[in-house]
């Protein structure tokens, strides 16, 4: 089976751009789910309700999470009727889920998981325990109610991503970054069996900084005034990856990188 993953929606421009061009991405490759990071689909900061009503539209079946999801407190009401993730290792009562597992097309089972990391992310979104620890607290659930588990790192270190990539390493058939929108080109199998990538990229403006305006980003390095940040709308593209796992196994067979332009007008 192959499953695609696609880095953070940026503002109004990636889901454009998501909306336009994933059904051809789905056929071209012969895509049978698709995953995708939707925590800076409201004008590049959070998820609204709204918002995430209308990505869901598309032929998508999980949103995963990161450090700004929560700001919005509209998405709060969907968290546990939609498949819409939040960090999974977040401290406290939090509403909603980590994790979602479902049967594909009724025959292999399924299970994202959403995660934060800890290094450069503090006081980003609410405290987070350690990953490491909470990812061995539920993986043997999880194990017991899929055949194939992807897991969404959201950080900000490679080093941590590749840290915990190593420690469930076999145990997972993908671990993928998200959080710097910048497409990583070290995709690979580790030894285990589990694909790896340091950071899906961005499904959003590349002539940007980071999917923000690039003129109002240099104007606040040249100077420090803390103008606020715009989304950009110019070099939209999809970025991702595609993985094809083995149901039987629990491992994946290969990983590659997905980029598909977008050239519409933003509505």
């Amino acid at each position: 089976m192959r499953i695609l993953a696609i880095g953070d929606i940026f503002g109004r421009p990636g889901r454009t751009a998501f909306r336009d061009l994933l059904p051809r991405i789905i056929a071209e490759h012969r895509v049978d789910a698709v995953v995708a990071n939707a925590e800076n689909a409201a004008g590049g900061r959070g998820l609204t309700a709204n918002v995430a009503k209308e990505i869901l539209e598309s032929p998508v079946h999980v949103l995963t999470a990161g450090n700004h999801t929560l700001e919005d407190k509209t998405i709060l009401s969907l968290l546990e009727s939609h498949p819409i993730l939040r960090p999974l290792n977040l401290v406290g009562t939090i509403p909603g889920r980590g994790w979602y597992a479902w049967t594909l097309k009724g025959l292999c089972r399924v299970a994202v998981v959403s995660m934060q990391g800890q290094v450069f992310m503090e006081g980003k979104g609410g405290d987070v325990q350690s990953p490491f620890t909470a990812i061995d607290a539920v993986l043997p659930i999880i194990q017991k109610e899929a055949d194939v588990i992807l897991i969404d790192f959201h950080a900000e270190a490679t080093s941590e991503k590749r840290c915990f990539a190593w420690y469930v390493d076999g145990r997972v058939a993908a671990v993928v970054g998200t959080h710097t929108h910048v497409q990583t080109a070290d995709e690979e199998i580790l030894p285990g069996g589990t694909a790896y990538i340091s950071d899906l990229g961005m499904t959003g403006p590349h002539a940007s900084v980071v999917g923000l305006d690039k003129d109002i980003a240099i104007h606040r390095f040249l100077t420090g005034d803390k103008k606020k940040f715009e989304v950009a709308s110019s070099g939209v593209r999809v970025e991702g990856v595609l993985i094809d796992m083995d149901e039987r196994t629990g491992k994946a067979r290969s990983i590659q990188r997905i980029k598909a332009s977008w050239s519409g007008e933003v509505n």
